[in-house]
């Protein structure tokens, strides 16, 4: 099947006169999750993986991933016409480096104009502008040969209640233009999803566990317009959300922004997530500024209200955690890494205030968790039974916040290498969650204290250390991140990131560690002002895995002093018959 459909797309791009295609797997909003529709990457490759590039030629096919899905990859698209290529790996470059360095000059390389951002274009014309290679916006290609392609999803949107969000639209708005008129600017152009759900305080479920819905934002001086289905709405909430704005059909969007800024204009945008169909829109004579939209850096600061929403829900799913937890045989008990997670989800949903999953969950016992994202089904779970490790990394959405918290559990009898390898994890883990550091350090600049010993014994994990959490929203935010690669986002009281070192062994066991983290304010000095982390995260740390004699006696002490906290705020909430399992895993070291 894969085979055939990569046979169609080849005599569609050979009848338009393209030479290589990119499929990058992204929607016109450059999602990271995406509604089935704009699922391309899956459909035409079989890899069912969250990140990933496709390029098909009249030769070749071939799928990029990066380190979390290299043993997923490999096993998605064995049988078939495509061939992996592992970024990171030594001598492996990125696709459009490839393309580059292997199409005949003058060839023509098309890509989805939807589904191609302002600067990912003009990354790519640099690229291949010395090699004679042409890059062109085209039609989606997928939609003549995807015959049962879904549609665009219209799922109903909700308003947030203004006691659990610190602001309303209209004050948030205020916020935005203020933030416009200091660029000059007096319309934006906002196409990030959550971007949209966070300051119109919506929520849809056109994304499966991300709670946002397709559409547009544009905002003016004295008006707003949304782009999206008009169906999303009852009469009732339809009349709310037009105190604040005008809401447009999801297609009107083009001609809008085409009729509605004038000669003079000035419009910012964010180069990052507005496609070329859209950027093609804005008249001449419009005066446009790039950069990030201001609301990711508006959302990923939490505000007071937010923050406390973020704790609430963090000590919900601690209890939910340790009642799971104090029930697990464990023998493994007869569960699978599906009925496994499943179980863990059950006890969440007893709150009043669970609303599902943030992310879809991985429980992978022995050999799969060294599958850093794995996804279990039905008929690919192992059982849980005899010696093994189990990464188990979930989350949950509830009413005032969202978590994601990883913890890796022993069934039967642990290897002094399993011991060594999850106390040298845990240490990176606790080295971050205490580092105290001065205004204006970046993520990068904290990542190796996640690493470093792991690398001091010749291990190391490829993913990030740390990813930003949204706020009821999604579970991967920017534009904060820890993680080896530098990027240029200070660290700033409010932020939340995740602290999940790991390490994986092909074949063996993987181990994960994740706890969600806060920045706050911590001390002023003569050199200046320092931030520091609060942990969130309520579960305790797998005893039997820790080897106490490679941990210093301030490293014993932070995990003493962590159990007891958990311990505090839990032993009044959690079932009786949990209480004796909390106090016997929260116990000094």
């Amino acid at each position: 099947m894969i085979d055939a459909r990569v046979k169609e797309l080849r005599s569609i791009m050979k009848r338009e006169g393209v030479d290589a295609w990119i499929i990058n797997g992204t929607d016109p909003h450059e999602s990271e999750y995406v509604c089935p529709r704009w699922r391309t990457r899956a459909w035409i490759s079989g890899f069912s993986g969250s990140a990933g590039t496709v390029v098909v030629t009249q030769d070749l096919a071939i799928l990029w991933v990066d380190s979390r899905y290299f043993i997923q990859g490999a096993k998605e698209i064995e049988g078939s016409c495509f061939t992996l290529m592992k970024l990171e790996a030594p001598g492996v470059v990125d696709p459009v480096t490839w393309l580059a360095q292997n199409m005949p000059e003058g060839s023509c390389v098309g890509i989805d104009a939807a589904t191609l951002m302002l600067s990912a274009k003009r990354k790519m014309e640099g690229a291949f502008a010395p090699k004679g290679l042409r890059l062109i916006g085209t039609a989606d290609f997928l939609d003549e040969i995807w015959t049962d392609r879904p549609a665009v999803p219209s799922s109903s949107v909700i308003q947030l209640d203004d006691g659990l969000v610190g602001y309303n639209r209209a004050q948030k708005f205020m916020f935005l233009r203020n933030k416009c008129h200091q660029a000059g600017c007096n319309y934006t152009l906002i196409s990030s999803l959550d971007d949209i759900a966070w300051v119109t305080n919506l929520r849809g479920n056109d994304v499966v566990y991300n709670p946002v819905f397709l559409s547009y934002l544009l905002v003016g001086d004295k008006k707003a317009w949304l782009f999206t289905d008009l169906a999303r709405f009852t009469p009732e909430s339809l009349a709310k959300v037009s105190e604040d704005l005008e809401v447009l059909p999801y297609d009107a969007v083009v001609g809008a922004v085409s009729s509605i800024l004038k000669v003079g204009d000035g419009l910012y945008i964010s180069p990052d997530k507005t496609n070329l169909k859209l950027y093609a829109a804005i008249p001449s004579g419009v005066s446009v500024v790039e950069g990030r939209d201001f609301t990711t850096d508006m959302k990923a600061a939490k505000n007071s209200v937010e923050l406390e929403g973020m704790r609430r829900a963090h000590l919900l799913d601690g209890v939910a955690l340790v009642n799971f937890l104090a029930r697990v045989p464990r023998d493994g008990g007869g569960y699978d890494e599906v009925t496994f997670a499943q179980a863990l989800a059950d006890q969440r949903a007893r709150s009043k205030e669970y609303l599902g999953p943030s992310f879809g969950p991985i429980a992978g016992f022995g050999e799969h968790g060294a599958m850093c994202h794995y996804s279990a089904t039905p008929q690919s779970a192992s059982k849980i039974e005899g010696d093994g490790l189990l990464v188990l990394d979930t989350g949950g959405m509830y009413e005032s916040g969202m978590t994601d918290v990883t913890r890796t559990l022993l069934f039967g009898k642990a290897t002094d290498e399993q011991k060594r390898d999850y106390t040298l994890v845990l240490k990176g883990n606790l080295a971050l969650a205490s580092q105290r550091f001065p205004e204006g350090t970046c993520g990068y600049q904290l990542d190796a204290l996640a690493r470093q010993y792991l690398w001091q014994t010749g291990m190391t994990f490829y993913h990030g250390t740390g990813h930003g959490i949204g706020f009821r929203l999604n579970v991967h935010e920017g534009p904060q991140r820890i993680g080896p690669n530098p990027l240029a986002v200070p660290l700033v009281p409010g932020m939340v990131v995740s602290d999940e070192p790991g390490v994986y062994k092909e074949g063996r066991h993987g181990i994960r560690i994740e706890n969600v983290i806060c920045v706050v304010t911590d001390a002023k000095t003569e050199f200046g002002q320092f931030l520091s982390f609060e942990t969130l995260t309520l579960c305790p740390f797998e005893r039997e895995l820790i080897s106490k004699e490679l941990l210093t006696e301030r490293e014993v002490a932070m995990v003493d002093s962590y159990h007891a906290w958990v311990y505090d705020e839990l032993k009044d909430l959690v079932d009786k018959d949990a209480l004796p399992w909390l106090k016997a895993a929260t116990l000094p070291l």
